[in-house]
């Protein structure tokens, strides 16, 4: 990313959580029409929090998930750009996308414990366990660039927990 102003982008963390098979959540977009709604739970940084304590509240407020072991998080910032789409509704806050740092988290918990109504906003309305490369079939056409760097950094960790 180097000679790319990062200033214009919106600081945002994304969560890749696995499971003891090395499956990827995935959560179906409420508020997007198929076929392009399924994702990685993701979103900003509050003012005064740190990167690793927003991921985790990101993931807590979208999945209800707090059971979870630290695996990685990628190095530097992984960025997309908004579709004019989104810049001309004012989503964009006045961002023209976002830079992230991604978590990969083991889940350790029970799926009962997956609640995506923990938040009073609901971000997701349906989750499935899939293939961590399943995300970039079901992802935002303008967030796959940034998919495929996530994947390949955590592609390694896509595999049955060593630690049951």
């Amino acid at each position: 990313m180097s000679g790319q102003d990062l200033s214009r982008y919106r600081t945002n963390v994304g969560i890749v959580l696995f499971n003891a098979a090395g499956e990827a959540f995935l959560g179906r977009r409420a508020d997007t029409a198929p076929p392009y709604n399924w994702q990685f739970p993701q979103g900003g940084v509050d003012a005064g929090e740190t990167l690793d304590d927003a991921a985790l509240r990101e993931l807590l407020e979208e999945t209800g998930v707090s059971s979870v072991r630290f695996l990685a998080a990628t190095d530097g910032w992984i960025t997309y750009d908004f579709p004019e789409e989104v810049l001309a509704s004012g989503r964009g806050r006045g961002y023209v996308g976002q830079k992230q740092v991604w978590y990969a988290f083991r889940f350790v918990g029970d799926e009962s414990e997956i609640r995506l109504d923990a938040h009073d906003e609901v971000e997701f309305d349906q989750w499935r366990w899939a293939p961590l490369a399943t995300a970039l079939e079901t992802v935002a056409p303008f967030k796959r660039t940034a998919y495929e760097a996530v994947i390949a950094a955590f592609t390694p960790l896509a595999e049955p927990d060593p630690q049951p």
